[in-house]
């Protein structure tokens, strides 16, 4: 993407720009998060609510569900008494598996210094 003559970027706010297509799907604060717990193999509701702290019942709903609805996520409802769901990425979620892995990788060397940590 060029700079124009007012050295802005105009093309970086239009949907049809990659970087912000990535993030309508995948931003936010728990959606990486969410990713990353489903490429480990968490596939769990209860599992997923008590892997990311501070994320509520309903929040942990609404970015599942915005995640399937983009084709990232697969949910799965199994007939049993409860009633037993599981998540699992779709081959559209893999896709963004290694965006995910390039944040593991750069947050690492930040976690000991900052004290956070996934």
């Amino acid at each position: 993407m060029a700079i124009n003559e007012q050295n802005t970027f105009p093309d970086a706010i239009l949907p049809s720009c990659p970087v912000t297509h990535c993030l309508q799907i995948i931003g936010g604060k728990w959606k990486p998060i969410i990713l990353f717990l489903l490429s480990n193999g968490v596939n769990r509701f209860g599992v997923m609510r008590r892997a990311i702290a501070g994320i509520s019942k309903q929040m942990l709903t609404k970015q599942l569900r915005e995640l399937e609805a983009d084709g990232v996520v697969h949910r799965q409802v199994f007939a049993e008494v409860p009633p037993r769901v599981e998540y699992e990425l779709t081959e559209k979620g893999e896709s963004l598996l290694p965006v995910i892995t390039a944040m593991k990788v750069w947050g690492e060397p930040y976690v000991s210094v900052e004290g956070a940590s996934v």
